[in-house]
Formats: structure tokens, sequence, C-alpha cells
């Protein structure tokens, strides 16, 4: 059955610091249309720029995602991605009045937290969704990294993490399906090795840094207090209480999860995957990831995206069709020359395949248009509506004394025009339950693949005869 998009049903408010520019900032997502996507807005800039969640729009990925357009940049946005990502927002406005989306307890759960307290609107547009037709592999030699993208009906992540650690080690995280985000990811916090802190504090980065907000893990048992106190020094925390326990966690924080570090890994690749611009289908495996590599992998998602979008949509009609002409004359009524399917290729539970092939012998041509032959798009509408009656006469015995009546046609688009020598493949789906003999059915019909007409169709199923 197709999905919906949907966005909020109600401005989120939020406010806190920026983890490395250490500035405060209010920060508010607004509901967005259809097709919309995730795009930031700087207010606090002339103009109020706005700058697209798109992995080619990526500046920096040292400890966090940044994004630039229209001379303006977001830094650390991972996190609310994946908030965004996780909740199943497709479309939202976010407006900052600073440089850093806030960091909050270094998790994404503030953030959907706030995005379930408002709730969400379904909108009219339908979700669209990349699915693979083949593995794609990609890989790092240099720094290790590893990514594989295997065709699955869920978005599933597995993510292993192996930083040669006494404390940290080889962890391994898994998210089955996004359903499981909330529960399993979003509470698990970003982390820091101790070892890290200096030179991440003389590099300009953390200043909004705490240990509320990140987990530090320790690999030594044999710390000063004077070096503690340096370090708290020079991030700015004089004031900071620290105490070290051996080789393990600063401040002996209690982790959420055994395996915390590795699933904030797998969070982090959910915030930075939403950058390719289109929910997934597909069973994601990383190794060693970070934001370079997720990144860097989004954008090669995202050129399989297009090539698929330029290769069109691909049906199979050289196996046996499911029925042939002779078939169908037995459920529909239609006779020459207004039968307008030639044959069906598949059917499942909530969808059928059917075809029309288009020729010069159609007597519909020697009025519409004469010399410059185009097929009629009521006329591709009717073949559309037929298919889903044989959809809809399937469902019911002895389908020959049943006839179908349109209610409703909505959302009528033409794309391109159908002329004599096209093979017209009609894709339908249900688009809610059949109650009372009325079949809402929603569908593309498709010329070598590239889509030239869609609508949506409500009909009622009537016996009629005896």
């Amino acid at each position: 059955m197709s999905e919906k998009q949907r966005t909020l049903k109600g401005v989120v408010k939020l406010s806190g610091v920026g983890l490395h520019t250490g500035e405060k900032v209010q920060l508010e997502i607004h509901p967005a249309a259809g097709n919309h996507g995730y795009k930031f807005q700087r207010i606090d800039i002339d103009g109020e720029p706005t700058i697209e969640a798109n992995c080619d729009l990526v500046v920096a990925t040292d400890r966090g995602t940044t994004l630039e357009q229209n001379g303006a940049r977001v830094y650390t946005t991972e996190h609310l991605l994946a908030a965004l990502y996780g909740c199943q927002v497709d479309n939202a406005l976010i407006k900052l009045d600073g440089p850093e989306i806030p960091i909050m307890d270094g998790s994404s759960k503030p953030f959907v937290q706030a995005i379930q307290a408002v709730g969400y609107d379904d909108q009219d547009e339908e979700r669209v969704y990349l699915e693979l037709e083949e593995n794609i592999p990609w890989e790092d030699l240099d720094k290790g990294i590893e990514f594989l993208a295997v065709p699955d009906v869920n978005y599933r992540l597995t993510v292993m993490v192996d930083y040669k650690s006494p404390v940290l080690g080889t962890q391994h995280a898994t998210m089955y399906k996004i359903d499981e985000f909330e529960e399993e990811i979003s509470s698990c916090r970003t982390f820091v090795f101790l070892r890290e802190l200096e030179f991440l504090a003389k590099n300009d980065l953390i200043k909004g840094g705490d240990l509320d907000n990140a987990i530090v893990l320790v690999e030594r048992n044999d710390i000063s207090n004077e070096e503690l106190d340096r370090l708290a020094k020079l991030l700015g925390k004089e004031d900071l209480e620290v105490n070290v326990e051996g080789i393990g966690v600063l401040n002996s924080t209690k982790l959420q999860f055994e395996n915390e570090p590795a699933r904030h890994k797998l969070l982090d690749i959910v915030g930075d995957l939403a950058l390719v611009g289109i929910p997934i289908k597909a069973h994601i495996l990383a190794a060693r990831p970070g934001h370079s590599g997720n990144v860097r992998f989004a954008k090669v998602l995202k050129e399989y995206w297009k090539q698929k979008q330029r290769k069109g949509r691909k049906f199979d009609l050289e196996k046996d069709p499911l029925f042939t002409t002779e078939d169908i004359e037995k459920m529909l009524p239609h006779r020459y020359p207004f039968l307008m399917v030639d044959k069906i290729m598949e059917m499942g539970e909530e969808s059928i395949v059917g075809v029309k092939n288009i020729t010069m012998n159609e007597p519909i041509f020697t009025g519409h248009f004469p010399g410059n032959p185009v097929f009629p798009g009521v006329l591709q509408i009717e073949a559309m509506a037929q298919v889903g009656g044989i959809f809809a006469l399937s469902k019911v015995e002895d389908p020959h004394l049943y006839s179908t009546y349109f209610m409703k046609i909505d959302k009528v688009k033409f794309k391109q025009k159908v002329v004599p020598g096209d093979t017209i493949v009609f894709e339908l789906n249900l688009l809610s339950p059949i109650r009372r003999g009325l079949v809402n059915m929603g569908g593309q019909g498709y010329v070598n693949g590239k889509p030239v007409v869609e609508a949506e169709m409500l009909a009622q199923v009537v016996k009629d005869k005896e």
C-alpha cells in the first residue's frame, strides 16, 4: 500500500548551545509543504538564507556535518536530521538564529521528544523510496572505512566500530527497521576519547562541550589531577568537577547501553544519510564509519538514485502474462473497440501491473488529430481504470456478474504524449482497504520506463447481472 508524506502538526521550539561554537541558539522546526524535504534557515543573517539538507552541500565533516549554501553555513546537523528521519517526518523547515544546531544532551532524544509532542500531519503527496536493485559497495582502503547497501524491504542498519582501544574495543549495533530508532538509538550520546580533548580544544572545537552532552572515554589509569585541571581550563570549564576511576568513562557516567558508542555511530549514519534527500529501503552495513565516510556514501546512493531515475521504471514484459486478453474478457464487460487492456503481467495483494499496446489500427486515430496521431488522455485514464477494475474483480467470485463504475478521478497528470507504437505499462496500488465495494487506487502509466500519466481513482464494484 502506498504511503503518504508527513510533516509536523505544529512548530517545535528548542534552545541550547552549539557543541563546537559554544554559541547559544534558538531553534524552531516548522511544518513544510509536500516534497519540500529538510531545509535550514539562518534567520540571524540578512536575507535569512536557506540551506538544503543535501549531501552535495557538505563542506566539512570534522566532528560533525556542516552544510553551506547561499553564503550561509549550519554546523552539526546530524543529530537533528536523524531525529526527523527517525520520526519519519518528510518535510520540515528548520529555523535557527545561530550557526550551529544545539547539542542538547549529545543525542537525538530531546529532538525526538519535542517532535512527538507536537505530532504529525499526513500530506497528499506520496512517499517515494530509494529502493535498490543491486548491491552497492563503497570503501576507503586508506582509512579502513567500508559500506555496503543491499536490497531490503526495510531501512536496516548494521554498524561495526573498532578503535583498537582498551575501553571501547570492537562494538556492533543494529537497527532492524526505522520504527526502532526512537527506543533503541535516539538516546545514545556522542562520545570522545579523553586523549582527543586537548587537540579538539586547541583547534577551536567543542567550545560547548560538557560532561552533560558527551561521553568521555578514558583509556589510561595514570591521569593526574593536574592534567585534568589543565584540560578543564583549556576547555574553559575551570569550575567543572572531574574525576577518573581508571579505564572507563569520565565521572563514571553510566552508559545506557553496553554498546552506546556503536549505537551513536548508527545514529550519525541515519542523520548523514538523510542528506541523500529521499527515504531509503535497504540494509546498510558500515564498518568504522564517521561523518566523512557517511557523507561520501550518501553521495554514492544519491548518484545511484539519479541514474535509476534516468533509466526509468523497469518491467519484465517478456515473461508469460498472468492474464491474457481472453482471460480479461471473462472478467470485464468491455469489448472492441473499448477493451483497453491487452494483458496483466503481475498482481499482488495491493497492486497490479497491466499493459496496453498502442497501434495505428486504433479507431480513435481516424478522428483524433489526423496526420498527428496522439492517444487521448481520457482513454489513458480509461485503460488505467480497466486495470484497476481487473484488480477489484479478481477479489470476487463470478467476476463476470459484476461491473465497476467510476465515482471519482483525482490528481490526474499527463507528462508526455502517447503515440502509435508505444506500449503503456500501468502500475496501480491500493490506497486504502476495499470496503463495501469501494476501491480506491492510485497509479502511473509508463512508456519505456518513463511516466506518461498518473491518477487516483475511486470506483464501486456492483453486482448487476444474474
